[in-house]
């Protein structure tokens, strides 16, 4: 897990400010101080990096509560505070909170208290890491294929309106919500293979050949290469998953996809999901091998492949949820010049 271990304390107490520092250095904390929040603030303009703040909320020149409503309005990004006060008010813990402070712990304080917050204030923020991570891979790869306008966006808004409804519908799926966000939250890397296929493959417009088919497959299995070897250096179980979508996602229900033909259920659940949301996009937009279709006759398409391209349960998820993938189609709705030549899609 990504560590955030630079943290700036801000208290107007020589004596409070050291026993924050002795109570954080036993678990290396690379710690920067402030008496006030206007000092705070600039440590923090000029240390972008310093993502963790604890702060006292009365304090003189600028308090805490000035603090936290000045931080959130100008962040580029998002930095994790955590109120330390002796002020027993409920009031003002309320206040702090609305303004933007994310936790609170009561002084004096517990050395060990502080540290398990300040370790849940870590994980979300790798969290965040991961986020970022994964929109620059896929961005790379969008960047790379000029997929249309928003299909990144459209493709997690399908996977995620699927994985929901199959926890809620379909249990025996096997996903929960907690994994239905994963599967979203990684499905914009399914094409991330595509960054290594050559533009004169990538962005031909015409139909390719049988060779430059077998390369454009590739793209499979150089994805899911990359993120197993990524899960394999991490430890990150969202990168398994990631691997899974990008090396499966044109596998098919009965065996006839790539790059492994797998059958049925051995083919991930993840993939299976990503699988429709990813040929769904494909067709209703247009492409610079082809063009647009309506949605009827994509979901007629969809369900005549249904136990066949398709399974069956992920089909009857995306029938269920028609009028919501329509909602999400809208919202994205991409425009481009209409094409010259319409070839099939391939």
């Amino acid at each position: 897990m990504l560590q955030h271990k630079k943290i700036l304390i801000v208290e107007d107490d020589t004596a409070q400010r050291l026993l924050f520092r002795m109570s954080l250095e036993v678990y290396n904390y690379e710690i920067f101080e402030a008496e006030n929040g206007k000092e705070a603030y600039l440590i923090l303009s000029q240390n972008a990096d310093i993502r963790l703040v604890l702060t006292d909320l009365a304090m003189p020149v600028m308090d805490g509560f000035e603090l936290i409503q000045e931080i959130r309005e100008t962040e580029r990004r998002y930095t994790y505070i955590l109120v330390a006060s002796s002020m027993g008010d409920k009031n003002n813990i309320i206040k702090a909170l609305d303004l933007g402070a994310d936790d609170f712990i009561t002084k004096p304080i517990i050395p060990k208290e502080l540290q398990l917050r300040l370790d849940g204030a870590s994980r979300l923020l790798s969290l965040e890491s991961q986020e970022e991570f994964i929109l620059s891979m896929a961005k790379m790869a969008e960047y790379r294929s000029k997929e249309t306008g928003f299909h990144l966006e459209r493709v997690r808004a399908y996977t995620e309106i699927l994985a929901y409804d199959l926890a809620k519908m379909n249990p025996e799926f096997g996903v929960s919500d907690q994994f239905a966000a994963e599967i979203s939250r990684v499905s914009p890397l399914h094409d991330i293979g595509k960054v290594a296929i050559p533009d004169k493959i990538l962005h031909k417009p015409g139909r390719l050949t049988d060779e430059e088919m077998e390369i454009m497959k590739s793209h499979t299995s150089l994805g899911g290469n990359l993120l197993s070897d990524l899960f394999e250096t991490t430890g990150a179980d969202y990168l398994h998953v990631a691997c899974d979508i990008a090396m499966h996602h044109h596998e098919r229900w009965n065996g006839t996809g790539y790059p492994h033909g797998l059958q049925g259920t051995n083919i991930p659940g993840a993939a299976r999901i990503t699988a429709l949301a990813d040929v769904y996009d494909a067709m209703i937009c247009q492409r610079c091998y082809k063009r647009s279709y309506e949605h009827d006759f994509v979901k007629s398409v969809i369900v005549k492949e249904k136990g066949k391209q398709f399974d069956p349960v992920v089909v009857d998820s995306f029938l269920r949820q028609e009028k919501l993938w329509l909602t999400v189609a809208k919202r994205y709705e991409a425009t481009e010049e209409p094409l010259d030549e319409i070839t099939a899609s391939v």
